[in-house]
């Protein structure tokens, strides 16, 4: 029996252990409750080697309860945080002023490279996909208080405009990009305000995946056929031998005719009946494949 702790589906190890899950009991970890992490700091408190000669004042536990998110690891890391930055003969006051105010100087304890980590970033994009602002600025909250690292936010932004909005809104890659070039150049704090005006206009914007959905298709299609010859006419000739060979014969310069367009075969032979892009019921795509349908007529309808 193998034990899987902190496997998500959004941290990239989980491709790893994917295939050993079906010959694998997993036990997921819940967080603990009030009255657990209440017993753990008692416990910690009065018979921890170091802990226990210590004098330690407990006024307040809401804060230190809340930054664990039920925890236990994070708890004593937070607790050790508080007591080994204190003179050995002085009281220890614990209170929520004071929690809060070492992990806003010490914020490694939002544990980047844990499941929280990897929790938290799902929810912000999920929340961003699923069109919901309110949910996208509280977990962009979340990591801004937590102290992650404002460009890996960024790029996710980034990331999210092309895979989850794409064409459906183009300017949102634009935001994207220019709050990604911004934060380098603003810096922190007030980077924070530029990634919410991003996250809210991303949150906000119609979605699509057909971008998304076109390259897996057609990455699919090529490991399916392999590598398919380039038709002729498509080629390129520079020798008088790839001239010979009828390179580039009968190619059609779209800028020669009229509106810019003529009916030419651009997929291998084997292909040329595919269809790979399909547009999504919006007014942008709407508008691109009304464009193509006047074009190609038959071939986007």
């Amino acid at each position: 029996t193998v034990t899987l702790i902190g496997a998500t589906t959004e941290n990239p190890s989980f491709e790893v252990i994917r295939p050993l899950l079906s010959r694998c009991q997993v036990y997921v970890l819940k967080s603990l409750e009030v009255k657990n992490l209440q017993a753990l700091l008692d416990r910690a408190i009065h018979y921890d080697k170091v802990l226990k000669n210590l004098k330690i004042e407990i006024q307040e536990t809401n804060a230190l309860f809340r930054y664990s998110g039920g925890d236990a690891r994070k708890l004593l890391n937070i607790l050790d945080l508080i007591t080994s930055s204190n003179e050995p003969e002085k009281t220890i006051i614990i209170d929520d002023a004071t929690v809060t105010d070492r992990l806003q100087q010490n914020p490694s304890a939002y544990d980047k490279g844990g499941e929280m980590h990897y929790d938290i970033i799902s929810a912000f994009i999920k929340s961003i996909r699923g069109s919901d602002p309110d949910g996208a600025i509280y977990w962009l909250a979340r990591m801004v208080a937590g102290g992650e690292d404002p460009a890996f936010i960024a790029r996710r932004l980034v990331i999210s405009a092309a895979e989850d909005i794409g064409l459906a809104n183009p300017n949102a890659l634009l935001i994207a990009n220019a709050c990604f070039d911004a934060l380098q150049n603003i810096g922190w704090p007030e980077g924070r305000i530029i990634l919410a005006e991003a996250t809210i206009y991303l949150a906000s914007s119609p979605k699509s995946n057909s971008a998304y959905m076109a390259i897996n298709d057609a990455l699919g299609i090529v490991e399916r056929t392999g590598n398919l010859p380039v038709p002729l006419h498509l080629r390129n000739a520079p020798t008088s031998l790839m001239k010979e060979l009828e390179y580039g014969k009968n190619y059609k310069y779209a800028h020669d005719y009229e509106n810019h367009f003529v009916k030419q075969q651009f997929l291998p032979d084997e292909l040329k009946n595919d269809s790979i892009w399909k547009p999504q019921p919006n007014p942008a795509e709407n508008k691109l494949k009304d464009h193509l349908s006047y074009l190609w007529k038959d071939r986007y309808k």
